[in-house]
């Protein structure tokens, strides 16, 4: 009835295969999961329990490898500078929980769940955020691909003879996790728990049998304990023995990644938001801290020995250029537990399994900050729509993809893609909490409480601390990577940023444009109508009824003489039914059909300026993909070209096959409904 609206509420997915007569295919539920409802959204909202391994399972499972990193850049001195280790790592605790207290600060003053990127873009203008952006995004790939790198790393050191295939089963992985995070925050997160607390659980027990037994006189052996290193570098002392430590720390600063993720994420907690996300932060810094100072400690009491070639190792028993050297993690609980026992297998496979399992935190970072760029504007729209099952869809497959390809670019090898790592992260360590302390002495100027005041300095103070030593970290960071493959990603970040920045310049173009002038849309003087015609059949004379019932000024049949003898027939049916519309004919010497038709459109145009021109283009639906490509390709390329010409509107008028009412499975088509007249 006029006037009256009418809401419409459509529920399931019976309702949407009423409207589209397609039930929705049993392999993308079988992999995803049925819909979810968009008011279902305060459903997916985590608690603690599960929030922590959904974002914080990158940075408890880089102990894994941290220690390794720090040990492998030592040992190319030689062994005498092991001694360093335990300084290092004491380094890397002490950075680690400043960020994590850093990061606790910017929960609480920015709960929205923009992260680094939204405390950047306010405090320090939207440059700096667009470098922290691209920076994480970077950051975000790289944890995929070497989170997937270090876990099938573990898995070869149990089952060697899986070598040859490394490159496969990480692609299998990321396709597997991908999988997973496209059915939902809140059911990966439950998929996730398990392992994470298996892992920590296992670590924990291994440093205290391990511990224990030192204490007891009976301190653990690694297999590597009596081998020697051949030294890249040999008596290295002043400013080479400082780049050597450097190095170390910088490498050792792996066990950072991901400490960021869960400020990005607090929309995903349950209320009070920031106040369980500052507490879950705390709860992964702690345990972070005590499974790498555990790990590391282990690593010296037994003697591990690693070096960045297996060929530089003296004793190794296999064939140094064939066969893959352990991981740390694997030697030590080989040495807690006995080579080949239940807990050293056990250890091994939770390690792997965290590992993989880590990328999930990128997984629910990068399509969470791309959702927020692409808000803002600065990445295509489509990244902020959610999935069928609330999750950012897009954001995980673009992930997936660009990871994948990483890892098979650089053959799936941790050394040489640990090398392109961390320096995206640090890099959006150092400007968040630069924001931060200009956001907290913002603060200050407009307070006049003494305690809230004593509080705010309190957090700049911290703010400031974690800006200063991040900031010496990205440099140190930056000047030992470089050569080694970190300037890739110093290419990599200003690409991004510059394509960001010319994404929000398109969009900006196109409201301009589309934006309504003051005085409404100008009416057309004239509206000269034409229909497509190829043959008198039934998608022609409903095309026909259609453009005669718009009643424009003038209608006209037109047609392209490829073949003559179709064309009299053409004319003779036309003229045998007495179809009131006159039929033009156009020769086409070349026997194509697309410029006479764009040449006629243009003569009308040019005829009357002031007119608009709409062409009707009867189209056939199909229902199987193969016969798409028997149909329609004429009318697809026509409509590419005439929807670039000015003052012209394309009309298509479809006529549904037999086929496209067939739901998948249904070998009898249904009825098409009423007949036509």
């Amino acid at each position: 009835m006029a006037g009256r609206q009418e809401r419409v509420k459509i529920s399931g997915t019976g309702a949407a295969a009423a409207f589209t007569g397609r039930v929705p295919t049993s392999v993308k539920r079988l992999l995803v999961g049925r819909p979810l409802r968009s008011d279902r959204l305060g459903e997916t909202l985590l608690p603690k329990r599960l929030a922590l391994p959904v974002f914080a399972s990158d940075p408890l499972s880089s102990v894994a490898y941290a220690t390794q990193e720090i040990l492998l850049v030592l040992t190319l001195g030689g062994l005498a500078y092991l001694y360093l280790a335990p300084w290092v790592a004491l380094a890397v605790v002490v950075l680690l929980a400043v960020v994590v207290a850093s990061y606790r600060q910017v929960v609480r003053a920015y709960p929205s769940g923009g992260g680094s990127y939204e405390v950047a873009s306010r405090n320090l203008g939207r440059p700096a955020g667009l470098v922290v952006a691209a920076a994480l995004m970077v950051d975000y790939v790289m944890t995929v691909a070497v989170s997937v790198a270090a876990g099938v790393d573990n898995i070869i050191s149990a089952v060697p003879s899986w070598q040859p295939h490394r490159v496969l089963i990480n692609v299998a992985f990321v396709a597997v996790l991908t999988a997973m995070n496209l059915r939902g925050v809140r059911e990966s997160g439950t998929t996730f728990a398990w392992p994470t607390y298996l892992f920590i659980s296992g670590v924990l027990v291994m440093v205290a049998v391990g511990l224990g037994r030192a204490v007891a006189g009976d301190a653990p052996v690694a297999e590597s304990a009596g081998w020697q290193v051949r030294p890249e570098q040999v008596g290295l002392t002043g400013l080479a023995l400082a780049l050597l430590t450097l190095r170390a720390f910088a490498s050792g600063c792996t066990a950072l990644t991901g400490v960021e993720a869960i400020s990005n994420g607090v929309p995903a907690f349950r209320p009070p938001k920031a106040a369980n996300a500052a507490r879950t932060m705390l709860a992964m810094g702690a345990t972070a801290i005590t499974l790498f100072a555990g790990i590391t400690a282990l690593a010296l009491i037994t003697r591990v020995r690693v070096a960045e070639h297996t060929c530089d190792l003296i004793g190794f028993p296999g064939d140094c250029a064939a066969d893959p050297q352990r991981t740390v993690i694997a030697q030590v609980a080989a040495a807690v537990f006995g080579d080949g026992s239940a807990g050293f297998f056990a250890i091994q496979a939770l390690t792997a399994l965290i590992l993989i399992l880590a990328a999930n935190t990128a997984f629910n970072g990068f399509p969470l900050l791309a959702s927020i760029l692409a808000q803002d504007r600065y990445l295509p729209r489509q990244l902020h729509t959610r999935g069928d099952r609330l999750a950012f869809s897009n954001g995980i497959i673009v992930l997936a993809v660009v990871a994948a390809g990483l890892i098979w670019a650089f053959d799936g090898s941790v050394t040489r893609l640990i090398q392109l790592y961390i320096l995206g992260v640090f890099t959006s360590f150092t400007l968040s909490q630069a924001g931060m302390v200009r956001h907290w002495n913002r603060a200050l100027a407009g307070e006049k409480d003494p305690r809230v005041r004593r509080q705010l300095h309190r957090s700049r103070a911290i703010n400031a601390l974690g800006c200063a030593l991040t900031g010496l970290v990205l440099v140190i960071v930056l000047v030992t990577k470089f050569t080694h493959g970190a300037y890739l990603v110093v290419i990599a970040v200003p690409a991004l940023f510059v394509l960001m920045r010319a994404v929000r310049g398109h969009y900006d173009r196109f409201g301009a444009e589309l934006e309504p002038e003051p005085g409404g849309v100008v009416m057309p003087a004239r509206v000269h109508a034409v229909v497509l015609v190829s043959r008198v059949h039934r998608p022609t004379l409903q095309a026909l009824a259609y453009a005669r019932a718009t009643r424009p000024d003038t209608l006209t049949a037109l047609t392209v003489e490829i073949n003559r003898e179709e064309a009299v027939r053409l004319r003779q049916h036309w003229e045998d039914r007495g179809l009131p519309v006159p039929l033009t004919v156009l020769e086409s010497p070349y026997r194509e059909i697309t410029g006479p038709v764009l040449d006629h459109v243009a003569r009308l145009r040019a005829e009357d300026p002031g007119a608009l021109v709409v062409v009707y283009i009867p189209e056939y639906v199909v229902g199987r993909w193969w016969e798409q490509l028997l149909h329609n390709q004429s009318a697809l390329r026509l409509k590419a070209r005439l929807l670039f010409q000015r003052r012209v509107m394309v009309v298509s008028v479809p006529w549904q096959l037999a086929s496209s009412h067939r739901p998948p499975g249904d070998p009898q088509p249904v009825p098409a409904g009423r007949r036509q007249p």
